[in-house]
């Protein structure tokens, strides 16, 4: 335990120092949503990467967190601080109550209802125009502030998203540490096992994916309020997708890893602007790349190779 507060603390060192090295512009602001999409990867990395369940439809709950935070507060001026936590405990009773007949399913028949849950929840934002704005979006939200300071900048935001976002992460490490922890990994071993031995899989699978809406409903609000306009286009399946190879490309069983994937995913459009019509055809080929040569994810791909090179390096030259 001693290693992983280590471990923590010098990630939270390079996360509040970061600022101090880019010094605000652009980058910071594409920082600010590495952040969200840190707090998005963790908690479906609980859910995949720890209790083996996939899920393609994590950014529908995202996507009601951003608008039910959007609409108590710039609908009804509700204060952005009760509604946060009053959406998350909303979309985390739905997520209970639907996880029950959907987590009896495994495999693609999972994948699949996970995918039409988040399509509905998509239809509902298009459809739904006089309370969402439907496709047009909706705008007026406000920013958080605390006091006579409002999060209205990027360098403000990224403290507010990473202070978060850190404790997302605490919160996960602590979790899959302890004898839950152990659990969802049995389950993800073998289900059939993690039974007999006394662990009610059932139940902890729902309360995963419950707790796993919960960090994603979170993430939305902190994004309606940061962005100050949600629309429909950022919670469809692509984003569900983008979600899923965040986790994968940064390593499943890692939360670490979430954020190397988020990182990669979210930074690398941006480097790869300059390249124009290519830049869709560099992000495919390093993509596959990454799921050829390093299978584990990045967490664990890039020690693994580090090694191979260092025993190389290490081999008498018998030529």
């Amino acid at each position: 335990m001693k290693r992983e507060l280590l471990k923590f603390l010098a990630f939270s060192a390079l996360v509040l120092l970061a600022p101090l090295l880019f010094k605000g512009g652009y980058l910071m602001n594409v920082l600010v949503f590495v952040g969200i999409n840190t707090m998005l990867a963790i908690g479906l990395n609980l859910l995949l990467g720890y209790a083996g369940q996939i899920s393609l439809g994590h950014a529908g709950f995202f996507g009601l967190g951003a608008y039910l935070s959007g609409i108590l507060t710039a609908s009804y001026g509700l204060d952005p601080w009760l509604v946060m936590p009053l959406a998350a405990i909303a979309v985390g009773c739905l997520a209970f109550l639907i996880g029950f007949p959907i987590l009896k399913l495994r495999g693609h028949y999972l994948a699949m209802a996970t995918l039409g849950l988040g399509i509905i929840i998509y239809i509902v934002f298009n459809e739904t125009v006089e309370l969402t704005g439907g496709p047009s979006g909706l705008s007026g939200i406000p920013n958080l502030s605390i006091g006579a300071t409002t999060f209205d900048t990027d360098i403000r935001n990224y403290y507010l998203i990473w202070t978060f976002t850190l404790v997302i992460v605490l919160l996960a490490v602590n979790l899959t540490n302890s004898r839950v922890g152990r659990a969802l990994k049995a389950i993800h071993d073998s289900e059939v096992a993690a039974r007999v031995m006394g662990v009610n899989a059932r139940l902890l699978k729902v309360q995963v994916f419950a707790l796993s809406a919960v960090i994603s409903s979170l993430a939305g609000s902190l994004y309606a309020h940061t962005m100050t306009f949600v629309s429909p286009a950022s919670f469809g399946f692509n984003f569900s997708i983008e979600l899923l190879t965040m986790v994968v490309i940064g390593g499943l069983g890692s939360i670490y890893g979430s954020f190397l994937g988020a990182a990669l995913l979210t930074l690398l459009p941006e480097l790869l602007r300059g390249a124009q019509d290519y830049d869709i055809v560099i992000y495919g080929a390093l993509l596959m790349a990454m799921v050829m040569f390093m299978p584990g994810g990045l967490v664990r791909g890039v020690p693994e190779l580090v090694r191979k090179v260092t025993r190389m390096k290490g081999r008498p030259d018998h030529a």
